[in-house]
């Protein structure tokens, strides 16, 4: 018995090594119910004002409140609506600028000196401009979306692209290949496991700007919903909006990984 969990733990820490199925779901609950534990024991012992920490029967008895009213229903729409709408716009745009940054020198001494310029740039100071140039309706938000993932995206596929080896594209060019066939087949398919990825991270990040974007004369959205929480002081709906969009994001991050099986199979066990 004793050999058998010293080696269960000498398997955790084997670099890139397999662990078995129970000891990794085992490793999933611990993440889970710590953190709920934790939580659960500061705010049912008292040591922590219900203003500032509500428990969390608290917080689920605001969230199934708020879903018998549709409310949080009406909120998450909008707001997913907005992140999916300013980051598909991203990604249309970034993927192929990104491949062309790093396939080309051209481009890459055209376009990335600037777009690595702009990248430093917050997205939070264009916002009085974005309101002047497009107003305060729904473009305005899914512009400040767009604007917060737009140059990570396309700079990280950029990037991706310089990685692959140099001698498959030599070796492509000495079986007779053309720029656009090499640019095609061989780029873009070494590449893709690493857009997947980039857009996965990413999308985070759109999620983090939704707060930002629904600052902008919102009348829905779960950013609003939050910021209207904090004004009345409604700790337990903040913690609803703010688990809501954790819960959202996980399922999109499952998305995301479930889509890099199904597209890139050959590249999970590498990556994944």
């Amino acid at each position: 018995m004793t050999k058998k969990l010293f080696q269960a733990w000498c398997s955790l820490w084997k670099i890139r090594g397999e662990i078995s199925k129970r000891l990794y779901f085992l490793m999933v609950l611990l993440s889970i119910s710590i953190p709920l534990l934790g939580w659960a024991c500061i705010t049912y012992s008292g040591w922590v004002d219900s203003q500032f920490l509500p428990s969390p029967t608290t917080v689920l008895a605001r969230g199934y409140t708020s879903l018998q009213s549709g409310e949080l229903i009406a909120d998450l729409i909008a707001s997913l609506s907005r992140v999916i709408w300013g980051f598909l716009a991203s990604a249309i745009l970034s993927i192929p600028l990104g491949l062309m940054i790093g396939a080309f020198k051209s481009m890459q001494g055209l376009l990335e000196p600037i777009l690595g310029l702009l990248r430093y740039m917050p997205t939070a100071a264009f916002i009085p401009l974005i309101i002047l140039w497009i107003g305060i309706d729904e473009p305005a938000k899914i512009a400040i979306i767009f604007l917060g993932t737009f140059f990570y995206n396309i700079l990280m596929i950029a990037d991706a692209v310089k990685f692959i080896p140099s001698d498959l594209i030599k070796v492509s060019y000495t079986l007779g290949a053309k720029e656009k066939d090499i640019f095609f087949d061989v780029i873009f398919p070494a590449t893709l496991p690493h857009i997947i990825d980039t857009l996965r991270i990413n999308i985070a990040t759109a999620w983090n700007f939704v707060v930002i974007a629904e600052l902008i004369a919102a009348s829905s959205g779960l950013g609003y919903r939050i910021l209207m929480a904090q004004r009345a002081y409604q700790t337990d709906a903040i913690f609803v909006g703010i688990i809501v969009i954790g819960l959202v994001g996980l399922l999109i991050d499952f998305s995301f990984k479930l889509l890099f099986n199904l597209v890139v199979p050959w590249a999970t066990d590498k990556n994944h």
